[in-house]
C-alpha cells in the first residue's frame, strides 16, 4: 500500500519551540479585565487600532534577580510598570510576543499616537505596498506623507548586558506623557517598537546565553530558540526603517556601522548612506552627556567603519542587526562602555550602580538620537527602503558603493553578488530528503521570503523536476535574504585577515535538501501564488517490512520514537532502520508526526535490535540541543559526574567534544568504569581536539589529529565513502577550527574526507598548507571509525552540530552513535 500522510515535519523540540513563540495566546484588554484577573496576552490583530492595551501577567517578586544588585529593573518589575503606563497613557501598547525556554514572557511595547482601526488597517496596507509593490509605492505622495515610519529597539539579547532594558523603560515612560513637540511629532508620524528584554532568563540569572545555553545573537538565520523566533517574527511584520540592538561592554562605546566585509546581499549603498550619519549622530548625543575618561572612566565612542580597519564586520546574518538589514532596516549594534558583568559583577554595589547608570544614559541617548534621525530623514529613509525592495522585485543589478557618499568609503567596502534567476527545491521522488525540503521551505516562508510551486516540469542542468516543486523567484523584495539562505556564499579568505565570527552558513547546502539554481539568464517556470507552508511529507510505501533512511534529523527522531515504543526496530548494516510489518500502524503514526518516509525493505533484511537509546554527552549546550532534536535521551556528564560514580547501565554511547572529560581529570575508579563500558559494547563518538584526545588516551582509534587555522570556518566540500555512517550524507559540511586525521591505523575506516580540490565553498580559511590553510586539508579524512577489543569509536574533525545550525549534518552524528553502540 502507499499512503500520503498529512504532517508538519517537526520533532518534539521544534514543536515545543513553536508552541512558545506567542502565535496563539489569549488576550485580554484593560476594559475587559478586572484587576485580579491573571492572563497572558498575545499580539492583537493588525486590523485593530492603537492603543492595544493588554493586561500583562505580573510575576511574583524574586529578590534573587541579578539586576537588583546593579540598581536596575528586575524582570518581575517590568510588567507592573508597563501595566501602569498603559493605564495612564494612550500612547503605550504592550503585548506578549512569545515566551522564553522557561516560560517567562517577552514584552513588545509600541509607542505611537492613537489610531483608529481603520487608520491602523491603512498603515498595514501601506506597509504591504512598500514590500510587494515598491514601484507603485515610490510614486505615491499620499503614502510618503501618511505612513508611520517604524523604528525597532531590541534590548538585552545577552542576559548579562542589562542596561538597554532600563533605557527602554525610561524612553517608554518619557514618551508616555511628554509634551515636547519633537516627541509628539515622532509619535504622530512613527511607530516605535521596543522589545524590553529579549532574554529575561539570562537577565535574571546573570548569563549571556538563554536557558538553553544559546548565544541568541548567533541564532538569527537559523532561529532555533523561541526568543529568537518571537523577535524574528516581529521584525518581519513591523518592517522597520531603523533598528538598534543594545549590548555591552566596549569602552568607548562602540557604534556600528562596521568594518569590512559587508554582507554581499545587502544594498549596501543605501544602507551605509544612513548607517554612518546615524552613527555620527549617536556619537554626538553620547558625547553631549559629558562623561569623560578622567572623571568617569568613559572613553569617547568609536565607529568601526571610521576607526577600525577590520575585525568587527557585518558579513554573517547570525546577528540581530545584520538579519534586520535584509528587511530594509538601517541597523546598528551599540555596545555601551562600563563593564558590570563577568568578574566585574563582584565589584562593590555602589560602583556597579554608578557604571550601570552611565550605561543606561548612553543607551537612552542612542535611542533618542536614532528616533531624531528617523524624524529628520524619514522621507529619504522610506524612499530608500522602497528602493531596496524595488531592486529586488525588478531584478536590478546591485549598485557599487563609492566614495561619493563620504570619504571613509574605499574599495575594501565593495562586496557585491550575482543573483540567480530563481532557486528550485525539488518536491519529487528524487529529492534527497522530503522533510529537509519542507523544513527549508517553511523556514523561508517564516522569514518573509515568497515561495511558489511550479505548474510544469523544470529542467536544470539536464535534470527535470516534477510539477509541484518549490520555486523561489529572485525577483522579489527580500531577494537578499532569500539568497543569503539558499546561496552557497563566498570564500573571502583572501579579502580580509580576520573575522569577528563565522563566515559561511548556507542553509541551501547544509540543511540536507537538494536545491537547484536557475541561472540569471534563465527563465522562470510557470508557478502558482505564494504558498503559506510546505505540503505534507509523511509517507508509508509497502505492506511488508519497512525501511527508514536516516538522512534527516526528523528520520532520527522517528527512529528514536519507535525504539522507545518497543516495536522491534532494527539497525541495518547500511545505516538505515528496519521496521517490521507488524508495526505498520506505528510507522503510519510516525510518518504523520515526523514527516518521514518509510519504504519497502529488501527481502530478508535483518540487523541489530534497537531499544531506547541513551547518550551520555560531554558537549556544548547547542550540541546537546541538537541531540535532543534527533530524539536521543541525553545525559550531561563531566569528570565530576563520572568521578561521583556514574551509572552506565542504561547508557548506549558516550559523546565527547568538550574539556568536561579528560583522562587526567578522572580518578582510577571512573577510568575503570569508562573502559569497562566501552569494552562491554558501549559506543564512543568524539569530535575535535577533546574528543580525539580522549580517544587517544583510551587507546581506541589509531589516528593523529591535524588542525587547521583556529579561525578557519565555513562550508566545505566533502566526499562520502558510503559507509553506514556517511551513506546518503550531503556533499557539504561545516567546519570551525577545522581538523583532519592522518597516520591511520590499519583497522581505521575513512567515512568522509575533504574534497581533493576547492575545499572551502564559503567562509574564511586563510593560510598556506604549511600554516594549516585549506590546501593542507584537501583529500584528508574528516570522519573516521573503527573497532577493536577496547570498543567501537567514531571521530569527527568537522562541526556537524555547530550551534544547532547545519541540520543536514546532524544525521552523521546520529548514525555514528548507533553504529558505535551496535557493533559486536
Amino acid at each position: 500500500m502507499s499512503s500520503r500522510v498529512p504532517t508538519r515535519l517537526l520533532g518534539a523540540t521544534a514543536v515545543a519551540a513553536l508552541a512558545v513563540s506567542g502565535a496563539a495566546l489569549p488576550a485580554t484588554s484593560f476594559a475587559e479585565a478586572a484587576p485580579a484577573i491573571d492572563v497572558t496576552l498575545a499580539p492583537t490583530p493588525d486590523s485593530e487600532g492603537y492603543p492595544r492595551q493588554n493586561l500583562l501577567v505580573e510575576p511574583p517578586v524574586d529578590e534573587s534577580d541579578a539586576s537588583i544588585k546593579l540598581g536596575l529593573t528586575p524582570y518581575h518589575a517590568i510588567a507592573p510598570k508597563l501595566n501602569q503606563l498603559q493605564r495612564t497613557s494612550q500612547r503605550v501598547s504592550a503585548e506578549v510576543i512569545g515566551q522564553t525556554v522557561t516560560g517567562r514572557e517577552l514584552y513588545l511595547v509600541t509607542l505611537t499616537a492613537p489610531e483608529s482601526a481603520a487608520e491602523a488597517k491603512q498603515q498595514e496596507r501601506m506597509r504591504e505596498r512598500i514590500l510587494r509593490q515598491p514601484e507603485q509605492a515610490a510614486g505615491d505622495r499620499g503614502l510618503a506623507k501618511d505612513y508611520k515610519t517604524p523604528i525597532f529597539l531590541n534590548n538585552n539579547i545577552h542576559g548579562n548586558e542589562w542596561e538597554g532594558t532600563d533605557a527602554a523603560l525610561r524612553l517608554i515612560e518619557d514618551y508616555a506623557t511628554s509634551n515636547d513637540p519633537e516627541v509628539v511629532e515622532a509619535l504622530e508620524t512613527s511607530r516605535i517598537y521596543v522589545v524590553v528584554t529579549m532574554n529575561p532568563d539570562g537577565r535574571h540569572g546573570n548569563t549571556r546565553a538563554n536557558a538553553s545555553g544559546f548565544d541568541m545573537n548567533r541564532d538569527f538565520i537559523t532561529a532555533t530558540q523561541p526568543e529568537v523566533i518571537a523577535v524574528r517574527d516581529t521584525l518581519v511584520r513591523t518592517q522597520p526603517l531603523v533598528m538598534l540592538d543594545l549590548h555591552g561592554y566596549v569602552n568607548g562605546t562602540l557604534i556600528e556601522p562596521t568594518t569590512p566585509p559587508h554582507g554581499e546581499n545587502y544594498e549596501y549603498d543605501l544602507f551605509i548612506k544612513h548607517a554612518y550619519p546615524n552613527g555620527l549622530g549617536m556619537e554626538q548625543a553620547i558625547l553631549d552627556l559629558g562623561y569623560t575618561p578622567e572623571d568617569d572612566g568613559v572613553n569617547p565612542p568609536q565607529i568601526p567603519f571610521r576607526d577600525w580597519e577590520e575585525g568587527w564586520d557585518d558579513w554573517p546574518p547570525i546577528f540581530t542587526p545584520q538579519y534586520a538589514a535584509y528587511h530594509g532596516a538601517v541597523a546598528h549594534t551599540i555596545e555601551f562602555p562600563m563593564r558590570v558583568n563577568n568578574a566585574s559583577y563582584n565589584l562593590p554595589e555602589e560602583e556597579l550602580q554608578r557604571r550601570s547608570a552611565i550605561n543606561t544614559d548612553i543607551a537612552h541617548a542612542a535611542m533618542t538620537s536614532s528616533i531624531a534621525y528617523l524624524q529628520e530623514h524619514r522621507d529619504e529613509l522610506l524612499a530608500d527602503q522602497i528602493e531596496i525592495f524595488r531592486r529586488g522585485v525588478t531584478g536590478a543589478e546591485p549598485v557599487e558603493v563609492t566614495d561619493e557618499l563620504f570619504p571613509e568609503i574605499g574599495p575594501e567596502d565593495v562586496y557585491l553578488t550575482e543573483y540567480p534567476r530563481a532557486y528550485v527545491i525539488p518536491n519529487d521522488d528524487e529529492q534527497r530528503s522530503a522533510p529537509a525540503a519542507a523544513r527549508l521551505v517553511d523556514h523561508l516562508i517564516t522569514n518573509g521570503v515568497e515561495v511558489r510551486t511550479t505548474r510544469e516540469p523544470v529542467t536544470i542542468d539536464g535534470r527535470t523536476y516534477a510539477p509541484g516543486s518549490y520555486v523561489v523567484d529572485m525577483h522579489q523584495s527580500r531577494r537578499g535574504l532569500a539568497n543569503t539562505i539558499l546561496g552557497p556564499g563566498t570564500d573571502i579568505s583572501d579579502r580580509v585577515d580576520s573575522m569577528y565570527d563565522i563566515s559561511g552558513w548556507s542553509l541551501g547546502l547544509l540543511w540536507g535538501a537538494d536545491v537547484a539554481t536557475i541561472p540569471e539568464d534563465g527563465s522562470m517556470p510557470r508557478a502558482g501564488k505564494a504558498i503559506e507552508s510546505a505540503v505534507p511529507t509523511g509517507q508509508v510505501e509497502g505492506d511488508g517490512d519497512l525501511v527508514l533512511q536516516l538522512n534527516d534529523p526528523a528520520d532520527l527522531a522517528a527512529l528514536n520514537h519507535l525504539a522507545r515504543s518497543d516495536v522491534g526496530v532494527e539497525w541495518l548494516p547500511n545505516g538505515s532502520a528496519l521496521v517490521p510489518a507488524a508495526a505498520a500502524a506505528q510507522a503510519e503514526a510516525a510518518a504523520d508526526s515526523f514527516g518521514v518516509t518509510f519504504g519497502p525493505a529488501p527481502d530478508g533484511a535483518s540487523g541489530a535490535p534497537v531499544d531506547e537509546f541513551v547518550v551520555a554527552a560531554a558537549a556544548s549546550p547547542q550540541e546537546r540541543w541538537a541531540l535532543n532534536e534527533m530524539g536521543f535521551e541525553v545525559r550531561e556528564v563531566s569528570a565530576t559526574v563520572l568521578n561521583d560514580g556514574f551509572d552506565y547501565s542504561d547508557v548506549d554511547a558516550l559523546y565527547v567534544s568538550s574539556s568536561a572529560i579528560s583522562w587526567g581529570s578522572l580518578d582510577e575508579e571512573a577510568r575503570n568504569d569508562l573502559t569497562g563500558f566501552l569494552a562491554d559494547g558501549g559506543g564512543f563518538v568524539g569530535r575535535g581536539l577533546h574528543g580525539t584526545r580522549l580517544n587517544d588516551e583510551l587507546g581506541l582509534l589509531g589516528v593523529t589529529l591535524e588542525r587547521g587555522r583556529s579561525d578557519g570556518n565555513g562550508v566545505v566540500a566533502v566526499d562520502n565513502a558510503g559507509t553506514a555512517i556517511s551513506a546518503g550524507a550531503t556533499p557539504h559540511s561545516f567546519v570551525y577550527s577545522p581538523g583532519w586525521f592522518t597516520d591511520l591505523g590499519e583497522d581505521v575506516t575513512v567515512d568522509q574526507s575533504y574534497a581533493a580540490d576547492d575545499v572551502l565553498v564559503s567562509g574564511h580559511w586563510a593560510g598556506t598548507a604549511e600554516e594549516g590553510g585549506q590546501d593542507a586539508a584537501a583529500g584528508q579524512p574528516v570522519i573516521v571509525s573503527g573497532t577493536d577489543d577496547d570498543g567501537a569509536a567514531v571521530l569527527f574533525g568537522s562541526e556537524p552540530l555547530f550551534r544547532a545550525h547545519p541540520k543536514g549534518q546532524f544525521p552523521l552524528v546520529g548514525r555514528a552513535l548507533f553504529w558505535s553502540a551496535l557493533q559486536d
